[in-house]
């Protein structure tokens, strides 16, 4: 299938703008659909001149969208939300939104479809962001069943707020949380961070999203995107004290005094965690036994230990250009 022209929702976000990117690489046509298309001026390097096109784009206003799909061969919708602002919601964003871009997709004829969700969505979770994601990809099947879905666990990148979030309250604070609290056998009795993630390289994520349009096979499936390790949420905070060099006090903190916690962060412009994160955090978020995968795109899997280094070590004691200490 020849694909000269994608458009991407959300291509100025963390996993969008590398999307566009790899897009970019192939000599594509790109189409970036965003709110604010200021915003996303540093994409247009990434291209030859005229190869990379902003559309403003509101997801609630389907006359927008579908302006933007229009000529296009594939769409990519890459638009996530994780803090409710005003009219931004998850509804609005993860479900309306969602199925905006899918029904116009579907009538102006696009060849492909690729809708980025999550492994957590499901419509009995805690979470009112994952129970929106679930609806969300219903709702794209529906006008659009033969898209494909990818579903990544927690992604890591330069970019990202999971390692650079663990690298900066380690940085500033003498101690760090480990959300959700369980007894044990052992002193101290009782532990803390044991949800298990399965952390994905954000050019992983991308380079199945360009797969899924190159691949019949790909057609009307849904992928599990996860990296190489199952990690605990501890061990993932311990591998950012190693990469950061700091030695930290982990502290079990159980999930009902974080929510407390949380409500008091909530005004802030970006918190660190919300309430609903926490209610994520409670459920496992790793690929399924009989999920399809990166491996089923032909990808191989990028540990974490191999991107970590180059973004966190801004949070060593003497900045990015220290060397790592030896033994």
């Amino acid at each position: 299938m020849t694909i000269n022209r994608v458009t991407v929702f959300g291509g100025s976000g963390f996993i969008g703008r590398y999307i566009v990117q790899r897009l970019a690489r192939r000599g594509v046509i790109v189409r970036v659909a965003v709110r604010r298309p200021d915003s996303a001026l540093f994409l247009k390097p990434m291209g030859d001149v005229g190869q990379i096109a902003l559309f403003e784009t509101d997801l609630n206003d389907p006359a927008a969208v579908a302006r933007a799909v229009e000529g296009a061969d594939a769409v990519i919708n890459a638009v996530s939300l994780y803090v409710e602002r005003g009219r931004k919601t998850f509804a609005s964003i993860h479900e309306t939104g969602a199925q905006t871009v899918a029904k116009a997709a579907a009538e102006v004829g696009v060849k492909c479809l690729v809708h980025i969700s999550g492994i957590g969505a499901h419509a009995n979770s805690a979470s009112k962001y994952a129970r929106a994601r679930a609806r969300g990809d219903a709702l794209v099947r529906e006008a659009f069943p033969a898209a494909t879905i990818l579903a990544p666990s927690a992604v890591f990148g330069p970019e990202d707020r999971l390692f650079n979030t663990f690298g900066l309250m380690a940085r500033l604070s003498p101690v760090l949380p480990l959300f959700g609290l369980r007894r044990i056998d052992s002193f101290p009795f009782v532990d803390g961070g044991a949800t298990k993630m399965q952390p994905v390289y954000v050019g992983d994520v991308a380079d199945a999203a360009i797969a899924a349009l190159d691949q019949d096979k790909a057609r009307g499936a849904t992928y599990e995107l996860g990296g190489p390790a199952v990690m605990s949420f501890r061990e993932m905070v311990e591998l950012t004290c190693r990469e950061t060099e700091r030695n930290r006090l982990l502290v079990p903190i159980p999930f009902w005094w974080a929510r407390i916690w949380a409500w008091f962060l909530k005004v802030l412009p970006s918190p660190p965690i919300t309430g609903d994160q926490l209610r994520l955090l409670e459920e496992d978020n790793v690929v399924g036994a009989e999920a399809k995968g990166l491996a089923d795109l032909g990808i191989v899997a990028t540990s974490a230990e191999a991107i970590l280094p180059a973004y966190l070590r801004r949070f060593r004691r003497h900045g990015r250009h220290s060397e790592p200490r030896t033994a």
